[in-house]
């Protein structure tokens, strides 16, 4: 195992002192999985006061005794290494905070109090030789795939509620199984993640929905019984049948979706657009079978996205997207039929930026209906009009000087000698825009005045088509890009 120096620093100040010293937690959880740790966990039998002495760039920021090391370094990861005391916790007053702390010098007591046997693993750096302690077999159960609470599980879940959905992050993050008793106290105990924080929750799942195996993440979050408190509105439609334009029962459908868009390496809003952009389908349903509707259940489902957001206290930046998406997921293409007036519209109501997240939606509400192709004609097809339309005109509004420049320079009154001008002034200044600048466009176009009103025609013509030329080829190159004709 390969100990950063910054890391073996902290364990070596600490050890020096007469102190023990261990790596604990999910670095070491990490290392025998031969991941690179996110951050960095130190315990020790030292207390707050002691283990300030030693470090002198540190700040404490809890009521656990943690001490946070400044060490410098310039990766992240390592900038900060936190040093916890060895300690036991009493009295849990809401299944989440204890009312008592206690500093203890027992390592194995330490341990104990943990939450799942993968984490309960320290590792002791001795020589530049790694010694690993582990009372719970936390190694065994990393090989076999496992995660199984510490001890009794009913007893750590009502400690701590929020273990229950990190049971499910792990498993999700870590594609491992969460062992039979540890998923029997989360489903009795399922409850009691009402009283976690709505911000706690929100973090853990979206650590789920980010992972690769966002859909698995989500559906244990259903099957362990916790979904019913996170998300209620989801679950609703589970056994809600669709129509003859679906395969899967709305629920299913979501799940699919929100798998596409994780597998894709989507982002944060188009993984849970995808996965509740039909959340409304429930509430909105009429008749049954094959011809059954859902007539609205776009706008009925951004409204309820954004109350289950707010729920869950997503930043406002992050609500707005995510019930734009939704909002706008339905939206109708098809080549034939819609024209630029049309594109323009979706434009202006989604914006511009955010219409690769929507198509992205698409995609994966196209998976997730059961169809084989993400991306069909028609939707490249609406993305090269959205970046045909995106583009600035080649016009001569581009260029330096206007109409009236061109009256003052020659002395003329409005006429065709105007746009004539303009016209060859652009075919220069899209073979070389760095003519485009005011000084040298009004010295062309004296010399251009002193041409004979047929020579002057004659070259305006030649430009219009040399000018028309690089539209076609724009336009070919945009069409090329998404493959259409």
């Amino acid at each position: 195992m390969t100990i950063p120096k910054e890391v073996k620093e902290v364990v070596a100040t600490l050890k020096k002192s007469g102190y023990e010293a261990y790596l604990v937690g999910g670095c070491v959880r990490d290392l025998i999985l031969d991941q690179k740790p996110n951050d960095w966990d130190v315990t020790t039998n030292a207390r707050p006061p002691e283990i300030t002495k030693l470090f002198k760039k540190h700040f404490i920021d809890n009521n656990f005794g943690m001490v946070t090391v400044l060490t410098g370094s310039s990766e992240s990861s390592l900038k900060e290494i936190q040093v916890m005391p060895y300690r036991i916790e009493r009295d849990y007053r809401d299944q989440r905070h204890p009312s008592k702390i206690d500093f203890i010098d027992s390592l194995q007591e330490d341990l104990a109090r943990r939450d799942f046997t993968i984490n309960a693993i320290a590792l002791e750096v001795k020589d530049d030789k790694t010694i690993l302690v582990d009372p719970f077999e936390g190694q065994q159960d990393l090989a076999d795939h496992i995660i199984r609470a510490v001890g009794q599980p009913d007893e750590r879940f009502n400690e701590d509620a929020l273990r229950m959905m990190r049971a499910v992050r792990l498993a999700t993050t870590l594609d491992f199984e969460i062992e039979f008793k540890t998923i029997q106290a989360i489903q009795k105990q399922a409850h009691l993640l009402k009283n976690i924080s709505a911000e706690r929750i929100r973090d853990e799942l979206v650590k789920i929905i980010m992972s690769v195996r966002a859909a698995e993440g989500v559906d244990l979050l259903r099957q362990v019984g916790l979904l019913r408190y996170i998300i209620p509105e989801l679950e609703e439609g589970y056994d809600v049948d669709q129509n003859k334009h679906h395969i899967y029962n709305v629920y299913e459908h979501s799940i699919r979706s929100l798998r596409y868009a994780a597998e894709q390496g989507f982002n944060l809003h188009v993984r849970l657009a995808a996965l509740l952009h039909d959340v409304a389908k429930p509430k909105t349903k009429s008749g049954q079978g094959a011809e059954a509707t859902f007539y609205n259940h776009e706008v009925v489902g951004a409204n309820m996205t954004e109350k289950i957001m707010k729920r869950l206290r997503f930043p406002s930046q992050d609500i707005r997207q995510v019930v734009r998406l939704v909002r706008y997921h339905l939206f109708y293409y098809n080549v034939d039929e819609v024209g630029e007036s049309s594109v323009r519209k979706l434009i202006r109501r989604v914006g511009l930026e955010n219409i690769p997240d929507l198509i992205q939606v698409r995609m994966a509400d196209r998976i997730g209906s059961g169809v084989p192709k993400a991306k069909p004609y028609k939707l490249r097809h609406l993305e090269y009009m959205v970046e045909h339309l995106a583009q600035d005109p080649i016009s001569t509004e581009m260029l330096a000087v206007n109409g009236y420049d061109i009256m003052q320079a020659l002395d003329i009154k409005p006429g065709p000698k105007i746009g004539q001008v303009l016209h060859i002034l652009l075919e220069q200044v899209l073979e070389d825009p760095k003519k485009n600048k005011k000084e040298i466009l009004l010295e062309e176009v004296r010399r251009l005045g002193q041409l004979s009103d047929e020579k002057l025609m004659e070259q305006a013509e030649k430009s219009k088509q040399e000018i028309d030329k690089v539209r076609q080829e724009e336009d070919l190159s945009i069409r090329e890009k998404f493959y259409v004709k």
